[in-house]
């Protein structure tokens, strides 16, 4: 259920912690804070939220008139989770699936149940990496539709049977004879073979509301056509797509899997990098110097990939799978040798009962393999300072800081029961995944506020 009240404002009336509030303000006492930062708790806290910002967070007591006070329980108060790399419209089976079998009607039907199952499994923010425009980023900010914040991308930008030529082995060339894919008319991909066409991509997803571009620079798995190892674009031409994102004061972001792309994005002055599977000391150092960011989808790593109905369905990528658990082998060693900045992903291609179970069982996995502290702050902090990249000219939520508990931060919080510097459970880690059960929400999330609102409460 979702609490709204009129907003107004508020003034403090002197230097102590005594509040005269004349706006919509909610006090939460008795929490221990997660702050999205620190590796351990502020115990016995208290935070104010003043209309859709942080207005105050405090050991002390917080007086406050005309405030609706939520007894916390000792429970811990932490940043909404950010999914760095989703996927709201890819939403049928499969790609092939998506591409024969499912209209703009339905998929747009099924994104808005997938973006109402974000927010209620805690993600307030959602960086959409590629086949969305801004539509429906549009529709829920008005209020009309239940979901959480979205960065959206636009369509992916690839070249000829990259990881973005979503057509048939049958379809004309795109860059010959035009949108003949679905995908290509519905303006979730477009083929750019060149650098003017590069360009010409990249400026009509942010003509039409992309607040950063995705470029497929490597193959992929859950595609037909292109080998993982495929390095698609050149240095030239990434360098292209780069020149159009800094012109909007934005940044790219790339799918790269080898070695060779990692390093060809990061020399071309891509920000983030997507997937990077071969993550390794030459890497990191490239990251360092151009402050670049990565972020990977841990499914990768789990013996229950095959399964993915994504990739069981499809031969080439069946067999693609298999090569590609197989030759990442070092990264888990390398990612916590190394702690580059890392955003945490899920990179669900499906239904809304299908993606929470891989959100659950990503975040079991990566609190595995680097612990529950680094996957938290992958999940906040620093996929908060991910889709700031955005820039102050693009970024539709400019006014304030996300992913953390801090004073001017997006009231954007969790109340869950449970440390989950200890238990990642409390957030929905799940070490099942396909033979997970269905959920209804995450039990012990209380509540969820997203932008001072509260859309959950179960206390």
């Amino acid at each position: 259920m979702k609490y709204r009240t009129l907003k107004m404002s508020v003034v403090a009336v002197s230097c102590s912690l005594a509040f005269s509030v004349s706006a919509e303000s909610t006090l939460f006492t008795n929490v221990n804070v997660f702050d999205g930062k620190k590796d351990e708790l502020l115990k016995n806290y208290q935070v104010l939220v003043v209309d859709n910002k942080i207005s105050k967070v405090s050991s002390e007591a917080i007086s406050v008139q005309d405030a609706t006070v939520i007894d916390g329980k000792g429970m811990t108060l932490m940043p909404g989770l950010i999914e760095g790399h989703g996927h709201l419209q890819m939403n049928g089976t499969s790609l092939p699936d998506i591409e024969n079998n499912r209209n703009w009607e339905e998929l747009a039907a099924r994104s808005a149940a997938r973006a109402k199952s974000a927010l209620m499994s805690g993600f307030t923010t959602w960086r959409d990496a590629g086949g969305m425009g801004a539509g429906l980023k549009k529709t829920i900010d008005s209020g009309e539709l239940v979901g959480p914040r979205i960065y959206p991308s636009g369509a992916f930008i690839g070249p000829t049977g990259s990881h973005a030529d979503f057509r048939n082995f049958t379809t004309p060339n795109e860059t010959f004879y035009g949108h003949n894919s679905s995908g290509g008319r519905l303006g979730m991909s477009c083929t750019a073979d060149s650098i003017g066409d590069i360009k010409a991509c990249a400026r009509q997803n942010y003509m039409q509301g992309a607040t950063q571009i995705k470029l497929m620079s490597s193959g992929g798995v859950a595609s037909s056509f292109d080998p993982w190892q495929l390095n698609a674009y050149s240095l030239e031409e990434l360098q292209a797509a780069v020149e159009v994102a800094n012109a909007y004061g934005s940044y790219a972001m790339s799918h790269a899997y080898s070695k060779v792309s990692l390093l060809r994005n990061l020399e071309a002055g891509v920000k983030t990098l997507e997937h990077a599977f071969m993550f390794d000391k030459d890497v990191y150092r490239a990251m360092k110097k151009n402050d670049a960011y990565m972020t990977t989808n841990m499914t990768a790593f789990s013996p229950y990939l095959g399964e993915i109905e994504a990739i069981n369905s499809n031969p080439a990528s069946a067999r693609k799978a298999k090569t590609a658990q197989a030759a990442f082998g070092d990264y888990i060693d390398n990612v916590n040798k190394y702690q580059p900045k890392l955003g945490f992903h899920v990179d669900c291609v499906g239904g809304v009962a299908a993606c929470e179970q891989q959100a659950d069982h990503s975040i079991y996995l990566s609190g595995k393999f680097f612990g529950n502290h680094y996957t938290l702050i992958s999940m906040t902090s620093v996929n908060g300072e991910i889709v700031k990249l955005a820039g102050e000219v693009l970024d539709p939520y400019f006014e304030g800081k996300l992913g953390v508990v801090e004073e001017g931060a997006y009231a954007d919080l969790l109340l869950v029961d449970g440390n989950p510097l200890e238990d990642l459970t409390v957030i929905g880690a799940n070490e099942k995944w396909f033979d997970a059960p269905k959920r209804d929400g995450i039990e012990p999330m209380k509540i969820i506020m997203k932008d001072g609102v509260i859309y959950k409460n179960t206390l």
